[in-house]
Order: structure tokens, then C-alpha cells, then sequence
């Protein structure tokens, strides 16, 4: 009979909101609306979602938030049942942008773009695999916004990421004896973000387009050995390192408002996960029995799909509902307990309320994690499971 391994996490990750290694809950109005925002997007947070949507900020706008991440993740292997312990991080965002005059507009945001944190149990079957990973990424993105033409928004903006990279592995030597390596990186990248909103109706429907392009990261690090006595001759700390590319996207929405307090958003977004074909940790003096292999993990690029709506019964409430279709990017034949995944059904919700200068937005997203098989021939068997995310920005506009 199988047994199930219960994993319930509380992660800053796409492990449990978005599939592969994505974060879209960058602001709480988006997170409510089943995180559109290409054409819908008009505050400081269109930095992420599509930086054209800076100049329809009024004069000043800042916002502060972040999104709570908690995850159920069931895995049934070949017999066993643990169940993880972890280290909760809310991936935090911050926005700011000033328009200039009716034609241009500046912003910089600081968000996470792309992320995982997970930590299996001590007694894990594939401890050998993986006892915990950790990908985090911080985006610094200064932006300016243009509009030749009243119905016309262009954007741009620079990509100044920062990456790190943890990952921390079992090694056994006897049924008894066990030690561990620890593999840390991280590395500054550089890339660039482009965006256009069109007015093709002024008032009722726009259209826009967005895109983000891949970082290259050579991150460096430390391998860390805690190993018996007896091995600690051969498996030294020394340097390690792990090239990583985080994908190019594109994005495409429309945004429609067929009566005046009510606007309906679509979003189509593609991703570029096949630059994440293999995780290959360099060590520099690697010993016999640790070469330096690389893990396939052939990635292939996904389509998401975001539909969201927002209606207004007064000025200063408004009220939203979402849903998400997102496939997972990952193989049956790579999927491993470094980095779990599995295709995402969300169905999400929200509220927002403005006072004067103050604004408060809040979103959620229920999670359904269909069922994803694993055949990789290091550890198969099934993942599954529901995640709960919350979403909250606290904004100040003039």
C-alpha cells in the first residue's frame, strides 16, 4: 500500500502560487483580480506588470506591501510518511512613480520576481536529493514612462536583479553515519523591461503588451561540509558555482469596462523556462565521490492564462474576482524535490478601499495543485495540494 507524504509549508515561493519559479502577486489589486494588470494596471505597480502603466498614476503614488505564501503539498512515494518543517519569508514589493507632466512619467520598483523555499524533513527519503532549496531574487527597477499621444503609453525600464541560490543535500556513508553539504550563491544580473498600453476605445477597452527579459546570473558561492571525522580529509569547503538564467516573458491583456464601475481584465503570459535545462553546481576541486554532474531538468516554455474584474459600488471601494490557469514547466521525467511543481488552478478574490491620499488593497488566491507525476528514476511518485495566499498593499497617491 502507498503512503502519502504530507508537506505543509509556508513559502515566499512559486512552489505554491505560480508555477515554475514565477511570483505574480506583486501588488494586492492585481493579486485580486487573478493578477492581471498588462492593460488594466494604472499605479506604481504597473513597474512590474507593464511599466506603460505608470502615466496613469495623478500626480504621486508609492505603495508597500507583500505576499503571505501557505502551501499544502501532498507527495506519495514509495512508502514512507514524513511531513517538512520551514522557514517562512513573505516576498515583499515596493513601488514608486512620479509623473512629470501628462507626457512622462518616472517610477523605481523593488520586488521578487522569481523565488522557492522549501525544507524537507531530516529523515526524507530523497534527503540525498534535496533537505531544503532556496531560490530568492531581488528586481531593483527604475522606469520612465512616455506618451506621445493621449492614447498612446510606452514604457521602459532597467532590470538591475540580485540572485541567490541555497541548496543543501544529505550525504550518506552508513546506515548510521550521515553528514551534509551545504551550496550557497548568489550573483548580480542585468536585463530590461519594455511595455505599451493602446486606447483603442478611450474609456472602454485598451490593449497592451509587455516584456521582460532574460537575466543571466554567474552566481559564486561556498560548498560548506559537515561531514564525520573520517571524511573530513577529502570533502573540504571550497568554492562552488551554478551559472542560472531567469527567463524572458511576454505578456499580452486586454482591459474592457463595459459600464463605469465595473473593468474586466484578460492576460495571456508566456515564459521562456527552457533556459532552465539543467542544475549543475560546480565545485572546484570536486572529489570522486561527488564529480561535478549535471541534473537535467529540460524546462519547457509555458502560456498562463489571467482573467480578472474589478467592480466599484463607490468611489473608494472597490471589489474583485479572478482565476488562473497555469501550467507547470517541469517534465514528468525531471520533477524532484529541489524544486516541486505541479499545474496551478487559482481562483482568487479581493477588496480595496481608499481614504483621502490612503489606500488599502487586499488579495487572495486559492490554489489547486492538480496532480503531477514524477517519473524520474531518483525518486517517482506524485505531487498534489492546495496553497492559501494573501496579498497586501498599503498606498499613498496625490
Amino acid at each position: 500500500m502507498k503512503k502519502t507524504l504530507t508537506v505543509v509549508t509556508l513559502l515566499a515561493a512559486s512552489a505554491s502560487q505560480a508555477a515554475g519559479l514565477t511570483i505574480d502577486t506583486q501588488s494586492g489589486r492585481a493579486t485580486g483580480m487573478g493578477s492581471t494588470g498588462v492593460a488594466s494596471s494604472v499605479d506604481a505597480s504597473s513597474i512590474y506588470y507593464n511599466p506603460a502603466g505608470i502615466l496613469g498614476v495623478n500626480k504621486l503614488d508609492a505603495l508597500l506591501g507583500a505576499s503571505f505564501i501557505i502551501a499544502n503539498l501532498g507527495f506519495t512515494p514509495e512508502g514512507g510518511t514524513k511531513q517538512t518543517q520551514t522557514t517562512p519569508s513573505p516576498p515583499p514589493h515596493a513601488y514608486f512613480a512620479y509623473k512629470l507632466s501628462d507626457q512622462l512619467a518616472l517610477g523605481v520598483g523593488v520586488f521578487t520576481p522569481y523565488g522557492a523555499n522549501i525544507k524537507w524533513p531530516d529523515d526524507f527519503v530523497g534527503r540525498q536529493i534535496a533537505k531544503s532549496a532556496k531560490v530568492a531574487t531581488y528586481d531593483i527597477n527604475p522606469t520612465v514612462g512616455f506618451a506621445p499621444v493621449k492614447w498612446l503609453r510606452i514604457g521602459a525600464g532597467a532590470q538591475i536583479l540580485y540572485g541567490t541560490v541555497d541548496l543543501e543535500r544529505a550525504l550518506i556513508f552508513a546506515p548510521t553515519t550521515e553528514g551534509s553539504v551545504k551550496l550557497s550563491t548568489n550573483d548580480w544580473g542585468f536585463g530590461y523591461n519594455l511595455g505599451v498600453q493602446v486606447d483603442v476605445m478611450p474609456g472602454l477597452l485598451t490593449l497592451g503588451a509587455t516584456y521582460r527579459s532574460w537575466v543571466k546570473m554567474y552566481t559564486r558561492g561556498e560548498a560548506d561540509f559537515d561531514v564525520p571525522a573520517p571524511f573530513s580529509a577529502v570533502l573540504v569547503d571550497q568554492p562552488v558555482k551554478l551559472d542560472v538564467t531567469m527567463p524572458s516573458t511576454v505578456g499580452l491583456g486586454a482591459s474592457v469596462t463595459p459600464i463605469e464601475k465595473l473593468t474586466l481584465a484578460v492576460d495571456v503570459n508566456w515564459v521562456d523556462w527552457s533556459t532552465i535545462d539543467e542544475l549543475l553546481f560546480e565545485l572546484e576541486n570536486p572529489p570522486p565521490t561527488l564529480p561535478n554532474t549535471p541534473v537535467p531538468k529540460n524546462w519547457k516554455d509555458t502560456w498562463s492564462f489571467h482573467i480578472g474584474g474589478e467592480y466599484k459600488p463607490t468611489a473608494d471601494l472597490a471589489l474583485r474576482l479572478g482565476f488562473i490557469y497555469d501550467p507547470t514547466p517541469t517534465p514528468e521525467d525531471t520533477l524532484t524535490p529541489e524544486l516541486p511543481d505541479a499545474t496551478r488552478l487559482n481562483f482568487t478574490a479581493g477588496i480595496g478601499y481608499k481614504h483621502s491620499h490612503f489606500r488599502a488593497d487586499l488579495g487572495y488566491h486559492f490554489v489547486q495543485l492538480l496532480e503531477q507525476r514524477s517519473t524520474s528514476p531518483v525518486l517517482p511518485g506524485t505531487y498534489s495540494g492546495t496553497a492559501h495566499v494573501i496579498g497586501l498593499t498599503l498606498g499613498y497617491s496625490q
